[in-house]
């Protein structure tokens, strides 16, 4: 069985069931169930919403709710560091805070698209203006996405983009002429994306197995070595900045500037949150991905719910549904689909006094969401003998660098003896 992101019981999930309606451009955004107003609004005496200021020459591109997350932060932040508003989590801005154009390549699967399309309704609560592209939506959408975003990407002044592994992403890169590029944290992707750029490597997904020189890599070659040029900073004098926003462990090369990401809009903006007795566990995709044996995966979450008293599991957004049908019947836990990124589910509550997690980008962000409550955050190593034949060689050393450097966390080692329980 799953639940609601409420908590209530629900029927079996079924792929793409409760994502909301298309968004209609130009219309006021919908309030969302269950998620409060802005806490820093007042009624309209003067001293009401504060319209925000048009920065029709900032493009930002996503393709996930995680990416236009940490779009609303760093807008957030950069209304700070302009001296537009005052303290960040106090949410008492002396002027309009910054407005820009977030383009949504939308993908096809229907729980991130239903994650976006909330996520686009905040966005546009916080005054930006949002562009829904059916990116994936057919052989010619791609040409006709290009197409349709080359005049807004010819007058862009500082393009911000959630992926730069993305294909799509390096392609729109090389049609900019904009000087000022910002990178926003796509979690645990960041670490490796720093890591290869200070290196002059290509762009590549750490999770990807073989050369990755398939005949799709060798035609799109041309553009990713472009993107990759592009986000590598210019010699000092340059006309054209890299920036990082980010709240992941990394060490940039030099040129790029970095920005931590603090989550003080989501701090801001929702909680804090009301505090439960379980342990909640929190799912991720590794058995997608073909990183993880799916069996000891689950073996796994069944020992981590017995000796922590979990009750409910956050299902990541790309695990597949058997595995969550499976799951919920061998552990007994309710299976949770949120419905926004979780460090938002968690800063609203109700959640866990402590949650658990395996290495993925939540124990590094969690905790500064999280800042101020009783909630801590615990993080079980992956043991190698969980991997499967076809996991990349990089694989266990990657996963090993994202525990690793988190913190404020409890790191749990998965041992022997833990798994007899």
């Amino acid at each position: 069985m799953v639940s609601s992101p409420e908590g209530t019981r629900a029927a079996p999930v079924t792929p793409g069931a409760g994502i909301p309606p298309q968004e209609t451009t130009g219309t006021p955004a919908r309030r969302l169930l269950g998620v409060p107003r802005q806490r820093h609004r007042t009624a309209p005496s003067g001293h009401g919403r504060r319209e925000a200021a048009p920065d029709s020459a900032t493009l930002a591109f996503v393709e996930s709710p995680v990416q236009l997350l940490n779009v609303l932060e760093w807008a957030h932040a950069a209304t700070a560091a302009d001296g537009r508003g005052g303290p960040a989590d106090t949410g008492r801005a002396t002027a309009a805070p910054l407005a820009l154009t977030v383009v949504v390549l939308s993908p096809h699967d229907p729980m991130t698209r239903g994650q976006l399309r909330r996520m686009a309704e905040l966005a546009r609560d916080e005054g930006h203006t949002v562009r829904w592209e059916e990116a994936r939506g057919g052989p010619t959408a791609p040409m006709r996405t290009v197409g349709g975003l080359t005049p807004l990407l010819r007058r862009a002044h500082r393009v911000v983009i959630g992926d730069p592994f993305s294909r799509y992403v390096q392609l729109l890169l090389t049609l900019t002429k904009a000087r000022d590029l910002v990178v926003v944290d796509d979690g645990t992707a960041t670490m490796e994306f720093i890591s290869q750029l200070a290196r002059g490597e290509r762009l590549v997904r750490w999770h990807r197995h073989g050369s990755g020189r398939g005949p799709r890599d060798l035609v799109f070659a041309p553009f990713s070595a472009t993107a990759r040029r592009r986000l590598t900073p210019a010699p000092e004098g340059g006309r054209r900045t890299v920036g990082l926003f980010s709240s992941m462990p990394v060490e940039a090369p030099p040129g790029v500037d970095v920005t931590t990401n603090e989550f003080a809009w989501t701090r801001a903006r929702f909680g804090p949150p009301r505090v439960m007795g379980a342990a909640d566990i929190v799912g991720t995709s590794l058995v997608e991905t073909g990183v993880v044996d799916a069996d000891r995966y689950l073996e796994a979450v069944g020992t981590l719910a017995r000796r922590h008293g979990a009750s409910r599991y956050f299902a990541h957004r790309r695990e597949s549904t058997e595995k969550l049908r499976r799951l919920a019947g061998e552990t007994g836990l309710e299976v949770v689909r949120p419905d926004l990124p979780l460090e938002l589910i968690a800063r609203r509550g109700p959640i866990g006094r402590l949650i658990v997690s395996f290495p993925s980008t939540v124990v590094h962000t969690l905790p500064l969401a999280l800042l101020g409550t009783q909630v801590k955050v615990a993080v079980c190593d992956i043991d190698p003998q969980w991997l499967t034949a076809n996991a990349s060689p990089r694989a266990q050393g990657f996963l090993d660098g994202v525990t690793g450097t988190a913190r404020d966390v409890q790191r749990l080692p998965f041992t022997q003896r833990m798994a007899a329980g």
